[in-house]
């Protein structure tokens, strides 16, 4: 039989392969028995750090190990000696006691960015860095020695999230890190950390550009490099221009296509775009996703795109609205524009759904605006979708009644 296009194996397991699956699994529990009694001991020190790191390379999926992994990571920077060594070299032997730490039973925040201030003679500035009580320079050497923490930390997410790219505890404690990275690092090396993290995604997304996960970490990389903690400057027009590139690599990358309709208000805001400027970027839009589908009719997302412009047409005009000083004539003279383009997609793609569903609501948002003249060719439409998508009776049914009403 087959499960989501994968062949069962019905083979029978030899005796040596049994006990080889056992020995594992007898392994794996071992090694969680030891994470946890270290845990419970708040035992936060190298060797189990070292567990962790084995646990988690065997099963990312297993968040409570994340968060005894930040605690060892805490309690390094909390116990580090005077002379900067690093937390991930800390002594076994730290003091369970050392540290005013949670609970292990508690979770710790993915976000936090409380952390443990030394027991050195220190206490942590606004960027980071730290500083003597009496107001001496920041210690670049202890600032140092945390970037290679951090440094370490995120290349040793690198190859988990290479095999299991949508596992979110492997996101989180990354964000977790670099988050790290801004309270205990100078601005501008926190900056580069983050500026390489948004590298990382760029390499994430080549690899795999409908990865949702990286999309949604992308914007959150992004808006922390917006922020005034980090460079604090706008990244709206790359990311537009990213958003392009993207998808003419592949049009079918709803993704892509999801975060420029996001983009385009704070693009034209920052633009200061003129009520002209707005109008001809509509049309530029109009222009692309029509180029977009005379090559892929049968792609949804950009069905979805479309959409989402001539919304833009009908709904009242707001902050969102790409070009709100058009006048109702002049929106009903686009949207006719359009049913005539989605027409002539017929002559080629005569059995594509999405084509007949877009000329009834296109025709649906005209009439919004006030224009009641029916297509003559609306009824051979509302028919022609049945006989494609006869599932969806009751849609077709509720758009026929819409119709009735124009």
């Amino acid at each position: 039989m087959a499960r989501h296009g994968i062949a069962r194996d019905t083979r029978l397991r030899t005796e040596e392969e049994r006990e080889f699956e056992l020995g594992v699994i007898s392994r794996y529990r071992s090694l969680e028995d030891q994470v946890r009694q270290k845990a419970k001991q708040k035992d936060y020190g190298q060797d189990t750090f070292q567990l962790t790191s084995k646990l988690l390379q065997r099963n990312p999926e297993y968040y409570t190990v994340w968060n005894i992994r930040r605690r060892c990571v805490i309690s390094g920077f909390a116990s580090r000696p005077s002379d900067g060594s690093c937390p991930s070299k800390a002594s076994s032997s730290s003091s369970p006691t050392a540290t005013p730490l949670p609970s292990s039973d508690a979770p710790l925040p993915e976000s936090s960015a409380e952390t443990p201030q030394s027991r050195d003679s220190q206490t942590a500035g606004r960027s980071g860095t730290t500083h003597d009580v009496d107001g001496g320079k920041p210690s670049r050497q202890s600032w140092e020695d945390d970037l290679e923490v951090f440094k370490s930390e995120l290349h040793f997410t690198v190859p988990l999230l290479l095999q299991f790219p949508k596992c979110y505890w492997i996101w989180n404690y990354r964000l977790w890190t670099l988050n790290q990275a801004i309270e205990r690092l100078p601005a501008r090396v926190a900056t580069k950390v983050w500026e390489e993290e948004l590298g990382l995604v760029n390499k994430m997304l080549h690899k795999d550009p409908r990865n949702f996960h990286a999309w949604g970490y992308r914007r959150y990389v992004v808006d922390r490099l917006e922020s005034s903690e980090l460079a604090g400057k706008s990244l709206a027009e790359p990311e537009l221009e990213y958003t392009a590139q993207m998808v003419r690599k592949d049009l079918s990358n709803f993704s892509a296509w999801h975060h420029r309709s996001q983009l385009i208000p704070r693009v034209l805001r920052e633009r200061e775009a003129s009520d002209d400027d707005r109008r001809k970027f509509l049309e530029s839009e109009l222009a692309l996703i029509r180029e977009a589908l005379n090559v892929g009719p049968e792609d949804q997302s950009l069905w979805f795109y479309h959409q989402f412009l001539i919304s833009n047409l009908v709904e009242s005009p707001g902050p969102q609205t790409i070009a709100p000083t058009l006048t109702e004539d002049e929106r009903k003279t686009y949207i006719r524009q359009e049913i005539d383009e989605i027409e002539d997609l017929l002559e080629d793609y005569g059995d594509i759904k999405w084509i007949y569903e877009a000329l009834i609501q296109c025709t649906l948002a005209v009439s919004q605006l006030g224009d009641r003249v029916v297509p003559k060719d609306l009824t051979s439409w509302l028919r022609k979708l049945r006989d494609l998508d006869p599932q969806r009776s009751g849609r077709w049914a509720d758009l026929e009644s819409q119709l009735a009403a124009i």
